[in-house]
């Protein structure tokens, strides 16, 4: 009797970068062959012609495959959490874009195409996992991403590879206080989910930015979109109603540059705005700009954005929150779209909830030994 072998479904953006991200799939997918060819799997290409393309193209092949790889940035990281909501599939990530904060916060490779697809092979040989929490963000269908999508860019086809026997996936989510993600639900409101941080303000300004720069990937395209942005700086006007860790609420209108829903501690390629955030808690963290900072201020934040001194600075408030609503208020400018994991959600009125680790995430048996690495890994 023949033994069912295990499909691994690779998606990447080969738009990305550019349009070099192409390269970066195949060779991938190549290493993904390689390592199937010794471990027991097959591989499968679902990459599509665009982020609807190869949303529609996983979740059409979800009851076919059992572990799903994406290769990009922290835009492909937000595309495999949606594309997996509701469902057990783990996920393996190849950062290989311009931001990769989540990957950096998990403490996975990073530019690093070759040790990423081999820690991803061990965790699937091993069964070595990390159940973690997501956002999900909600919506009225008026301020939904398709009304403030920035345009995008066509992706190239990208061929795939069929074939395979599928087995039964190892085990389902381990105890019964893992809630999976769902998409869509209640009329009217649109909902999407997000792995690392919720941008409205700042922080959406300069993602948007360095989205749209020519410069190569990386930390540079960053920096160089948070100097730019800093130069017109001013408070957004905002009204929020949060629970709170407590279970208490707390309403209060803020005039600010920067206000973030974070998971993960992440953004602008390695900028740790949310060193408090734990992957697993359950919980979010609420950070915001506590004045408009002066030229000096900003100098010294500059400084520290990438030494994980931000919040030192004393420009920073911070709560940590079970669910947030936020909304326009009129005690400042009118806040620009709305940016989750590097790419466009909408606008103002939103509510924000987390659901407590519904993403299955594939990491390498190395990297759960670490000890440097506790926060949302312990």
């Amino acid at each position: 009797m023949s033994i069912a072998r295990a499909v691994v479904a690779m998606a990447g953006n080969p738009a990305a970068n550019n349009g070099n991200g192409a390269k970066a799939n195949r060779l991938v997918f190549d290493l993904l062959k390689q390592e199937g060819e010794r471990h027991g799997f097959d591989v499968v290409d679902l990459t599509g012609r665009d982020y609807d393309d190869s949303l529609a193209r996983i979740r059409e092949r979800l009851s076919d495959i059992d572990d799903l790889v994406v290769v990009g940035g922290d835009g492909m990281v937000a595309l495999a959490v949606n594309a997996l909501a509701g469902a057990a599939t783990p996920l393996g990530i190849v950062a290989m874009g311009s931001g990769n904060d989540f990957a950096r916060g998990l403490g996975l490779p990073v530019n690093r195409a070759r040790d990423a697809v081999h820690g991803i092979a061990g965790a699937i040989v091993n069964g070595t996992h990390r159940d973690v929490d997501a956002g999900v963000i909600s919506a009225p269908a008026a301020t939904s991403p398709a009304a403030a999508a920035s345009p995008a860019t066509e992706s190239k086809p990208f061929a795939a590879a069929e074939g395979g026997v599928r087995r039964q996936h190892r085990d389902d989510f381990d105890d019964g206080t893992a809630q999976r993600a769902t998409c869509g639900g209640m009329p009217g409101m649109t909902e999407r989910l997000f792995a690392g941080m919720l941008s409205c303000g700042l922080d959406a300004s300069i993602n948007d930015r360095a989205n749209r720069s020519t410069l190569p990937y990386g930390t540079l395209r960053y920096f160089v979109a948070v100097l730019r942005e800093v130069m017109h700086i001013r408070p957004y006007g905002y009204h929020v109603r949060a629970i709170l860790e407590d279970g208490s609420v707390d309403e209060r209108t803020i005039a600010s540059p920067l206000l973030t829903v974070a998971n993960s501690r992440y953004v602008g390629g390695g900028i740790e705005l949310s060193p408090n955030s734990l992957l697993d808690d359950g919980l979010l963290d609420l950070i915001w700009l506590n004045r408009v900072p002066t030229f000096l201020q900003i100098v010294r934040a500059i400084a520290n954005a990438y030494n994980g001194g931000l919040l030192g600075t004393g420009l920073f408030d911070w709560q940590r929150v079970r669910s947030i609503e936020i909304e326009q208020s009129p005690e400042g400018e009118t806040p620009p779209a709305l940016m989750a994991d590097g790419e466009y959600v909408g606008r103002l009125p939103v509510s924000v909830a987390v659901s407590s680790r519904s993403m299955r995430l594939l990491v390498p048996p190395a990297v759960l030994r670490q000890d440097a690495c506790p926060r949302g890994l312990a």
